[in-house]
């Protein structure tokens, strides 16, 4: 296997991800809301990639959106996320990506608070949090 996760195969995936890891980043699946690692999780920090390492969210754009999943008002870096219209199940949704290996995330809705107005709502299982020092 090589070191960029680019070039991996499905069989790769399966090797570095866990089930749920898999289900979600390359199968594009949902965990459920409030049983997550990180809906209220309150450590600071910045919260990676599970698949690639890329930093993605700092904890410090995280907020409570009571959804029961993990939400951001903003990437951190503008480069980290990729976003593209979504229209399964039956509605149009902006889904984001891992800009690095297309790791599947979440989605992106206009009902943030200020000042981006965005809510990055996140799947824990696409995140590893890297604890601030």
């Amino acid at each position: 296997m090589t070191s960029d996760p680019q070039s991996y195969s499905e069989a790769d995936w399966k090797k570095v991800l866990s089930s749920e890891q898999y289900d979600v980043l390359r199968g594009c699946g949902t965990e459920p809301p409030f049983q997550n690692a990180y809906w209220n999780c309150k450590e600071e920090g910045t919260y990676l990639c599970a698949g690639c390492g890329t930093a993605l969210f700092s904890s410090e754009d995280k907020f409570d959106s009571g959804t029961g999943w993990p939400s951001y008002t903003k990437p951190a870096a503008d480069n980290a996320i990729a976003a593209s219209d979504d229209d399964s199940l039956a509605m149009r949704r902006t889904e984001a990506r891992c800009k690095n290996c297309g790791g599947h995330l979440g989605h992106i809705f206009s009902d943030g608070p200020g000042p981006t107005g965005e809510r990055y709502c996140i799947n824990s299982a696409a995140l590893k949090l890297k604890k601030k020092a």
